[in-house]
């Protein structure tokens, strides 16, 4: 897919050395012609990984190649446009071609995975093949190495949300929750603050403070007021630590952001929804708290970024799945 990109590059790039062919266009006339029709080609590539997504399975190899292509286009365009807007001489796109070509080389083992041929018979490729299938197998063959191929851990299926037992079953790329929420740790001095729920979800168990996230603000700002409504303590410094999106049984789902603060200020009190209290990092209770915290909890202490997807029945944790990442 790259390769029509670089043909009819090098193509129009040939047309500017053409004496003949020189004076019918201009150089800035041909550059700017590639970078338009460029956009094109990347559209198509990236509808084309939409549709692969669908075959996340068999096309995880195929997807990625797909979006290396969409990157090396992306890049052939961005040189081409910095050639036209700050008057480098236009044979730079010579030089911008190679540098492309460079890179392609540097990762033509993650976008080399296309076959024209089944590697098996040899047959053509059909197009669904072609794009859908990391094993470029034609379908005869494909059904005939099935049964002889070793086996492995059985393919999870997909289940509507609250019907799952396990993180696996629950696409999370279209999972929505119903509602997001906030909790913000409030970390000095080596305590942290806690509160006894007095009511909501989770009544009764030890939390941090926290709650839901109103239509006209944000996280952060959201973070920040349930600690003053809760405790009367105002969080300073906050970071974004952790995404939490749970699932429950009985249908409901919710996403938590979680803040750590580094410092505070204001006197804490006891409110209507929460009894705040201070103890020492060192003796968090987690038995009284809701069993997804102890997985997590001690490792976003630690300054890393959570990621956790879990399935509640009920107070009970039927499963869980944890990442570290990046905030997003």
């Amino acid at each position: 897919m790259f390769l029509p990109v670089t043909v009819y590059s090098i193509t129009m790039a040939a047309t500017m050395l053409d004496p003949y062919r020189f004076s019918h266009y201009s150089l800035s006339m041909v550059l700017e012609r590639i970078t338009s029709d460029i956009y094109w080609v990347l559209i198509g590539i990236l509808v084309l990984n939409l549709f692969q997504k669908r075959h996340h399975k068999q096309a995880e190899k195929k997807r990625v190649a797909t979006l290396g292509l969409a990157l090396l286009v992306l890049l052939l365009n961005v040189l081409f446009v910095v050639i036209l807007t700050t008057g480098l001489p236009h044979w730079s796109a010579l030089i911008a071609l190679v540098i492309t070509g460079a890179v392609a080389w540097r990762i033509r083992k993650r976008i080399m995975v296309f076959s024209l041929k089944c590697p098996s018979c040899g047959i053509r490729s059909d197009i669904r093949t072609l794009l859908f299938f990391d094993d470029n197998l034609c379908t005869d063959c494909r059904t005939q190495q099935e049964p002889a191929r070793e086996p492995s851990e059985p393919e999870v299926q997909e289940a509507k949300p609250h019907e799952a037992s396990h993180v696996d079953e629950i696409d999370w790329d279209l999972w929505e929750p119903d509602e997001t929420a906030v909790l913000c740790y409030i970390v000095k001095d080596d305590q942290v603050l806690l509160i006894h729920k007095k009511t909501g979800l989770g009544k009764g168990l030890i939390n941090a403070p926290g709650g839901r996230i109103n239509d006209d603000e944000t996280a952060a700002e959201a973070a920040v007021r349930e600690c003053r409504e809760e405790t009367g303590i105002m969080p300073l410094d906050l970071e974004h630590r952790a995404i939490l999106n749970f699932q429950f049984t009985d249908g409901y789902s919710l996403r938590g952001h979680v803040f750590f603060a580094s410092d505070c200020s204001g006197d804490m009190q006891q409110t209507a929804e929460a009894d705040p209290f201070w103890i020492p990092v060192s003796e968090i209770p987690y038995d009284q708290m809701w069993e997804d915290d102890r997985h997590w909890l001690p490792r976003a202490l630690d300054g890393t970024f959570i990621i956790g997807k879990f399935i509640f029945d009920g107070e009970t944790m039927v499963s869980k799945s944890l990442a570290e990442g990046m905030e997003v």
